[in-house]
């Protein structure tokens, strides 16, 4: 329950700044969609200490929030809900932890149904914290707003954004909003990593995900790479994902003529946006990986069944190609898919030819 020690001097410099707490709960994909609250957040409030308040990873396939935010400057510390069945006990000593660190402001930025983020602020309130900016009471802000002209839900982060409007505009389109501010030994230790890819280009690839209703599956994974191949038989395959993947991975890989690599397990979630901002492009399941290479800048093609509806839970930015099918995943054809990664590959290369006329100019 205790906060965790400070992890840079700009924190400890810090130290007697007022500190306020920042309730988010979820993974890695939720993590990367409330970035642009994060950094919002330390606009707003750039001498506090910042202090993460979210819940323990369930599995060992979900990465949690802190592991995405460490190291960034974006947090100062966590404190961790305690895990389910919660007890009386366990409310106690969070209470404890949180009046601990003399916060009297929250930033509320979680998804929660009404019942749980009523219950949330009564909790808060006992806890001593007086002042709760971006809890969703609101109607609007409980749900994604619905464009009547294309049916289209709004973007994730676009409704938190709107719930965070008391601290400023968020400009979703700003790259630097997005930001992980990745370390340098982060992105060295990627680069060791992808080392053995190095004498040529590579495309980013995750085929899991912690839904079972999310993957495609292995058939239609080894007719995408086989088609690919056509396309792309000059790029390396870099595999992303948690360790459980790795055998799977591997097996796929098989199909692919030029060089892979699998970096299922291999890496931390920061390790990999270093490793994936080198990439072409990404292709992959409605999953974490895909918002964290889109968070680098790397376009993405991404495949979504009937999990969530259309939009809502896609990355931000036009470089990214969605085959969203609300029949579900798997009527999503490898055609499809392959089709959307020459229409990636294509914008690629007419953004590449001016940048080489320059040169030659």
């Amino acid at each position: 329950m205790a906060v965790l020690h400070r992890i840079s001097s700009r924190q400890a410099e810090r130290a007697g700044a007022e500190p306020i707490i920042i309730f988010r709960i979820g993974s890695l994909g939720d993590t990367i969609v409330a970035l642009p609250c994060f950094h919002q957040i330390a606009r707003s409030f750039p001498d506090s200490r910042r202090i993460l308040l979210t819940n323990i990873a369930a599995s060992q396939k979900v990465a949690p929030t802190e592991t995405v935010l460490a190291g960034s400057g974006l947090i100062d510390g966590v404190i961790h809900l305690p895990a389910s069945p919660r007890t009386l006990r366990g409310l106690r000593k969070l209470r404890a932890a949180i009046r601990a660190t003399g916060a009297d402001t929250l930033i509320y930025v979680a998804d929660r149904s009404m019942v749980s983020t009523l219950r949330d602020l009564a909790f808060f309130r006992w806890c001593g914290i007086r002042h709760v900016i971006g809890a969703p009471i609101g109607g609007d802000l409980r749900r994604p707003r619905i464009d009547r002209a294309t049916g289209c839900v709004e973007f994730e982060a676009a409704r938190l954004a709107r719930c965070l409007a008391p601290l400023g505009q968020i400009d979703l389109d700003d790259p630097g909003i997005w930001d992980l501010r990745l370390r340098p030994r982060e992105i060295e230790s990627a680069r060791r990593w992808l080392r053995p890819v190095e004498a040529c280009g590579f495309v980013a690839v995750n085929i899991g995900g912690k839904v079972a209703r999310k993957d495609w599956g292995d058939d239609n994974w080894t007719a995408l790479l086989r088609v690919m191949a056509v396309r792309c038989a000059d790029l390396a395959l870099v595999f992303f994902g948690s360790a459980d993947e790795f055998e799977r991975a591997g097996k796929l890989a098989a199909v692919w003529p030029n060089l892979r690599l699998n970096l299922c397990g291999r890496l931390a979630p920061r390790e990999s946006a270093a490793a994936m901002r080198n990439a072409l492009f990404f292709v992959g399941h409605d999953s974490g990986p895909l918002h964290l290479a889109a968070a680098v800048g790397v376009p993405c093609v991404g495949i979504y069944g009937n999990f969530n509806e259309p939009k809502w839970w896609h990355p931000v930015g036009s470089c990214h190609r969605i085959i969203h099918d609300m029949r579900g995943v798997r009527s999503i054809t490898p055609e499809a898919v392959d089709a959307a990664i020459g229409s990636v590959v294509a914008a690629i290369s007419t953004r590449a030819q001016p940048s080489a006329a320059r040169a030659r100019a």
